[in-house]
Formats: C-alpha cells, sequence, structure tokens
C-alpha cells in the first residue's frame, strides 16, 4: 500500500506539471498531434523517454508442476526507465535504462535486475512510418530476496510499423547468464528463456485515447521446450504539448498458454503506467 501512494503521489505531481504545459501547447502542436500521438507510444522513436510505472500482481494459478505446486512469483513492483537518444547522421542510437523494485510475498523488497539497453537502428532500416533495430543487452545483479544476484548478457531487437490509426510490432530478447555453465544443475543451461512480445496499438477518433495489447512478453524455455503465454489489454490517452507528449495508461493482464510452463503463472495483474517523451531530429 506504501508503495502505491508513492507512485499516486508521483502521478498527481505530473498532472500538475501537465496541467501547467497544456496552457502553452500552440495551434502547431494540434496540427502535428497524429504523428506525435504515434510517437507517444512508440519505444523506438527518437526522442527523450521518461517512464514511471506500477505493477501490482495480487494473485497467481496454484496448481501443480510435475506433481509439485507452482511457485507463486512478486507480489508488485515499481519501475522507472529512461531512454536518451543518441541521433547521429546514418544511424540512431537508443540507449533505454531500466530500474524495479520489487516485493515478494514474503515482505522482502529490494531492487531487481538493473537493464541497460541499446537499440541500434541503421538509416536504411527506418522507413518514415516504421523502423527495425537490433543491439545489445546488459543486466546487472540484483537484490538476492527478489531477483538474481549475477550479470547477464544478450541482445534485443524490434520492428514496428505505422499504418492508419494502427501502430504494430515485435520486440524479441535474448540472454545468457555470465556465469560458470559447469556450476549449474544436469540439463540446465546458462540460456534463459527467449522473449517474444507483439503488440498492436489502435487510436480511437481524434483526441488521443487509443486500445492496445498489454505487455505480452511470450517465453519459451530452451531447457525444458516449454512456452508460456500472458495475455491483456491496456487502454491509454496521449497529450500532446508543444514539445512534448504524456502518456497516460492503465492495463489488466492474466496467463493464456502456462500448464507446462515451470515458473510463475500470474492470475491477475494491473498496472499502472505515465511516461513523458521529448523528440528530438537527427544530426543532417
Amino acid at each position: 500500500m506504501k508503495r502505491m501512494m508513492v507512485f499516486l503521489v508521483l502521478l498527481c505531481t505530473s498532472f500538475m506539471l501537465l496541467g501547467q504545459e497544456v496552457e502553452d501547447v500552440s495551434s502547431d502542436a494540434s496540427e502535428s498531434a497524429q504523428s506525435r500521438e504515434s510517437m507517444a507510444v512508440d519505444a523506438t522513436a527518437t526522442q527523450w523517454s521518461f517512464q514511471l510505472a506500477y505493477q501490482m500482481m495480487p494473485d497467481y494459478h496454484d496448481d501443480l508442476v510435475n506433481g509439485e505446486p507452482r511457485p507463486a512469483g512478486m507480489d508488485d513492483y515499481i519501475q522507472l526507465r529512461i531512454v536518451a537518444p543518441l541521433p547521429m547522421k546514418n544511424l540512431t542510437i537508443l540507449p533505454r535504462l531500466t530500474f524495479r523494485h520489487y516485493e515478494n510475498p514474503q515482505g522482502q523488497s529490494g531492487m531487481g535486475n538493473t537493464e541497460l539497453f541499446a537499440l541500434i537502428i541503421p538509416g536504411f532500416t527506418d522507413w518514415g512510418s516504421g523502423r527495425a533495430g537490433i543491439g545489445p543487452l546488459v543486466t546487472l545483479p540484483g537484490n538476492e530476496n527478489v531477483a538474481r544476484d549475477e550479470w547477464g548478457y544478450g541482445f534485443a531487437g524490434a520492428i514496428v510499423n505505422n499504418t492508419g490509426k494502427f501502430f504494430y510490432g515485435l520486440l524479441l530478447t535474448q540472454s545468457w547468464r555470465a556465469i560458470d555453465p559447469n556450476a549449474l544443475p544436469e540439463n540446465n543451461t546458462d540460456t534463459n528463456p527467449l522473449g517474444i512480445a507483439p503488440f498492436v496499438n489502435y487510436r480511437i477518433g481524434s483526441k488521443g485515447w487509443y486500445v492496445q495489447t498489454a505487455d505480452i512478453v511470450a517465453q519459451y524455455d530452451w531447457n525444458t521446450g516449454h512456452f508460456y503465454l500472458p495475455i491483456g489489454l491496456r487502454a491509454g490517452k496521449v497529450w500532446v504539448l508543444e514539445k512534448a507528449s504524456w502518456n497516460l495508461y492503465a492495463e489488466y493482464r492474466t496467463s493464456a498458454i502456462y500448464e507446462d510452463w515451470e515458473g510463475a503463472a500470474v492470475k491477475n495483474s494491473y498496472r499502472l503506467n505515465i511516461s513523458y517523451t521529448i523528440p528530438v531530429g537527427k544530426k543532417k
């Protein structure tokens, strides 16, 4: 509850700032609102991004897996994500730093594995209405009560496109544990599950409202060959200002395919997210 109160205070502060900035919006902002609306929900756009989210997972599926009770996951977390674009003449690099503070069912809390990802988008894979890129991914050790106390490394890629009121794409992540493979249990490897995250966004009307698939990160476990698929929906609104945009959304998520998955499978998950983005131009 304390974590939720902290988030709500920050959220209210954000809306106070929003109210102050809306007064400065000029007619130029409304003329470019459609393209700016798309950018506000686009993680691959060339823009500064500051994101704050609170996710609550109050209950998990408690069935049996291989004759054993399925483990439960974290109770909730607060996330801060910052994207600092590096636009160049022939490519764009989007370094993204993600911090998460978790709380587990036992009441223990701490920082999760901090994630540093740099999406590299060459000029020839940016076709205006969309783009594709790939880049390195590094995870830093977290609190052993709520995360892995180890380094990780890998890569992630993305391809997105905008057509009319639809914005859609696919994100992929693959990482490995930076530990001695000989120290792992038999039949296990240092390869983490493959993350597959498709999404579809639809903008409703011209007032900034939209609906989108939730943060669906399907996972394929290379060790067991098992697959996990969450499913859900988010609804949000974008406010386009003269030089920046605000994006607020609420999201619900559950598990669609999880029977053979040996990890936690969320039953009900709720997320509240606000982000502030500042588009920047490329160097010529």
